[in-house]
């Protein structure tokens, strides 16, 4: 880890930065629109139109930069995202929030791309795993630290606008500044959905699934939060609390895929998100228990995504896993575009409950079709066999193809490693016997 902290201090500060700045603006959204009288679904749009620019810019950034280049795309689109962000204040109509939302989830995707293929150059196969590891926990991190700037400003004013736009211009000084060389880009062959459903179908599902309770949780909990009437400081240690959950429970998780049937930790774990939900449905009026739901619904359903991830590579052929992204990402993207509006929809059905009801329909939805997939293949996993997982790399939900794609790396890495320990112990034993 040190290694990667020499090599990467740099751009690991700049997206720290970065994500505090998302981080802010993205929760602030929900404050300040529900301040500037905008309606529940309203909202749930402008939070969706985030997802739809993800979407776009995950397909689009990378043609970008194969014509003009990292540097280029990184500076244009850093220039747009915080011009953007002071442009909210100034146009205070929803739909023009949800072209701005669109803007910036495109930009921002773009920017991931861009930063993220200069991590993944710095990293070598030995590194790679420890390099992603730290990059999600200056991501969750960027994001707790952002609620705590929003707990301590006025929404109503200016100036949370102008904090993550100028968080945003600094991210970039340390990244451009650096010594790192300018990464090649090369395209990967991508699997069609439709191919990768059939090698997987419980990774396409789970996986667009778990994109509704992502954007939910990253998008939608400060409208809840609103609706409910929390504090502000409240609201900001709410949304807190579901990525301190992640970063808490992500490796106990990752522990025990390695020792198990992963179908079964998929089960489990989302079910037991989703009786979370429940809980939060019909007890979210008690504030410490709010916290403690928000918790363990953002501990057991965020690493789900790298759970799914080894999962389906566990039905991979190696050559194919880097060509598995771009259909894993659709599925995910397409998913966290729907989530917010179908929560959207229930809450201004049944008031803020419907956040946790529409959490709660997704989460036990995986959690059953992970149950019915169990009893239509043989599992990867044998006790018997003395079976070794490989040891999933730790991504966050809703990561860009950049991530992804190293996180199979990573993965495929780790399996060679293996099998070549497994070949030479082999051939140890047969010439002592």
């Amino acid at each position: 880890m040190r290694a990667v902290l020499a090599s990467s201090w740099a751009l690991l500060l700049g997206m720290l930065l970065l994500q505090v700045g998302n981080g802010l603006q993205g929760s602030l959204m929900g404050v300040r629109g529900a301040i500037e009288g905008f309606s529940t679904f309203q909202l749930s749009l402008i939070a969706s139109a985030y997802f739809v620019g993800f979407l776009g810019g995950s397909k689009l950034a990378p043609l970008f930069i194969a014509r003009v280049g990292h540097v280029r795309v990184f500076a244009a689109l850093g220039a747009l995202i915080s011009a953007v962000l002071l442009a909210y204040p100034v146009v205070t109509d929803p739909y023009a929030w949800m072209l701005f939302r669109v803007m910036i989830g495109f930009s921002l995707c773009g920017v991931y791309v861009t930063a993220e293929s200069w991590l993944n150059n710095a990293a070598t196969n030995q590194t790679r795993g420890q390099a992603l590891s730290a990059y999600v926990i200056v991501q969750m991190v960027g994001i707790v630290a952002a609620q705590g700037i929003l707990s301590m400003g006025d929404p109503s004013g200016f100036i949370l606008f102008i904090i993550p736009s100028i968080l945003v211009s600094l991210a970039f000084a340390p990244i451009l500044l650096s010594v790192s060389p300018t990464p090649a880009f090369e395209a990967t062959r991508s699997m069609s959905v439709r191919e990768l459903y059939r090698k997987s179908p419980l990774g396409v599902v789970g996986l667009f699934l778990l994109g509704g309770v992502f954007a939910g949780q990253f998008a939608m909990a400060a409208v809840y939060a609103t609706e409910a009437d929390l504090s502000l400081q409240q609201l900001s240690a709410f949304v807190s609390s579901f990525f301190i959950g992640a970063i808490v429970l992500q490796y106990p998780i990752g522990w025990l895929s390695d020792r198990m049937d992963r179908r079964i930790l998929i089960c489990g774990a989302s079910g037991l998100a989703g009786v979370v939900a429940v809980v939060g449905w019909f007890f979210g009026d008690i504030y410490s228990v709010l916290l403690v739901t928000a918790v363990f619904s953002g501990g057991l359903a965020q690493p789900l995504y790298a759970l799914l991830l080894a999962y389906t590579n566990d039905y991979l052929e190696p050559q194919d896993m880097a060509a598995a992204s771009g259909g894993l990402l659709f599925a995910n993207g397409l998913g966290s575009v729907i989530g917010p509006v179908a929560i959207g929809l229930a809450m201004a059905e049944v008031g803020p409950g419907g956040f946790w009801l529409v959490m709660a329909i997704l989460l036990f939805a995986t959690s059953g079709y992970a149950a019915w997939r169990m009893t239509q293949r043989q599992s990867a996993y044998s006790a018997e066999d003395d079976y070794d997982a490989v040891s999933y790399p730790a991504i966050m939900a809703g990561a860009s193809v950049v991530v992804m794609e190293a996180a199979q790396e990573a993965y495929v890495d780790a399996a060679e490693e293996m099998a070549e320990a497994a070949a030479e112990e082999e051939i140890r034993s047969n010439n002592q016997s």
